[in-house]
Order: structure tokens, then sequence, then C-alpha cells
């Protein structure tokens, strides 16, 4: 079958509000089927029941912000090369939908990886340890405002920013971008805490002038 016919016969099976799709092209191209977060499960016993893709691929999530979290689900038929990306969008509020490790035990780390990372909960797992990080980290680093500490405290290291050729012709100055996980300096970090420093005095200013050697003065001593 087609990536159409694959995912036209998913939704004929699972009826509105289910909707196909077709995503990416040519030899990649792939039936996408959305579906509604509480009908999750029937949808991916469907495909593994109707249109024999038995083969779990992979899960994860998508940080779509204020449209919540899009969980995506990749099966594939091995006997008749075709698969399905299955997606349902949960809520930034309560992030949960039905585990599928009833239906493909495999999907066990990959729930507890989309768990550990965007905070999305699967009801009915058996066991939601953390998989990659220690049972003490706090937060879930694939959402979109966790804070990459590390890129706030460490500037980039290079002579130019990601993205510029040494070739590249000089055009001004332009305004630094954040990137992802960075927050404004005057909101989080060292330059929040600090207080602005006193202008430095015209006594201090003339001290320092003093102090300076002219430029053109002979060394001291006979220095050369």
């Amino acid at each position: 079958m087609t990536p159409e016919e694959v995912g036209g016969r998913l939704v004929e099976l699972l009826g509105p509000p289910c909707e196909a799709s077709v995503s990416g092209g040519g030899g990649h191209a792939r039936a996408t089927v959305d579906v509604p977060a509480g009908r999750w499960a029937e949808a991916v016993r469907a495909a593994r029941d109707e249109l024999g893709c038995g083969y779990f691929d992979w899960l994860s999530a998508v940080d779509e912000l204020e449209e919540g979290f899009a969980v995506v689900a990749h099966v594939w038929s091995v006997a008749d090369r075709h698969g399905v990306l299955l997606r349902a969008r949960v809520s930034r509020d309560e992030p949960r939908l039905a585990s599928v490790v009833g239906l493909f035990p495999g999907a066990s780390w990959h729930e507890r990886e989309t768990h550990e990372m965007f905070g999305i909960g699967f009801d009915g797992h058996p066991d939601l340890a953390p998989l990659l990080l220690p049972a003490e980290f706090e937060g879930h680093p694939l959402r979109k405002e966790f804070v990459l500490a590390s890129r706030v405290a460490k500037p980039w290291p290079g002579a130019k920013e990601p993205g510029e050729s040494h070739a590249a012709p000089a055009r001004g100055k332009r305004a630094p971008m954040r990137p992802p996980g960075v927050p404004d300096p005057s909101e989080w970090g060292p330059q929040a805490r600090r207080t602005p420093e006193e202008p430095e005095s015209a006594a201090e200013r003339e001290a320092g002038d003093q102090a300076r050697p002219a430029p053109n003065a002979a060394p001291k001593g006979g220095e050369e």
C-alpha cells in the first residue's frame, strides 16, 4: 500500500476525528495519522492488528509550547514494507497518555525516556523510573522552558557565532540571538543578581591619569 492508502485505511478503521496526512517524500514518505489522546492505545492496536505493523520502531515527543506536547510513535510492517506515524497531542498542564507496553513490550524504555525528558505520564506503565538521568535530577531537559545553565554561564568559544563563515564580509554588527534554553541575562544568572556599578568619579579619573606614564616619557634609571 502507498502511504496515502495506509493512512486512509487506518482513519477508516478508527473513524473521526482521526486525520491522515503524508510526511516526507520519495522513498521516505510515511503515512501520519493524528489521533485523540484518549484513543492512543486503540490506534496503536489497530495499526498492529489491522495493518500488520507488528514492529515497534520508536516513540518520542515534541514540545510545541502553547499547543502542549505531540507524542509520536512509528510502527512498521516488515512483511508488507509499510509503516505509519501515530501522533497524539497532550496538554501542557496535564500531559498523560495510555501506555502501549501491553501491546509492544519494547515501548517500555521509550516511554520511560519520554517521561523523564518531557514529563509526560504513561498510564499503565509498570515502572516509569528514570532511564538516563539520576534519580535526584530536577526538571525535564527537553522541555523548551528548561534552562541550560551551562550555555548561560559559558559563552560560545569560537571567534564567530555558529553559522558564520570566516570569509564572510562584515555587514555591521547584528543583535545577538539567544539559543534555545538560554533566558535573558537580566532574568537568570550572574547578571540578574549584579548591582549596577557606581560611575567613576572625577578624582579617580584624575588619579588614574597621573599614574600613567606619558607616551614619549624616557624610562627611569636609564632603562631602555
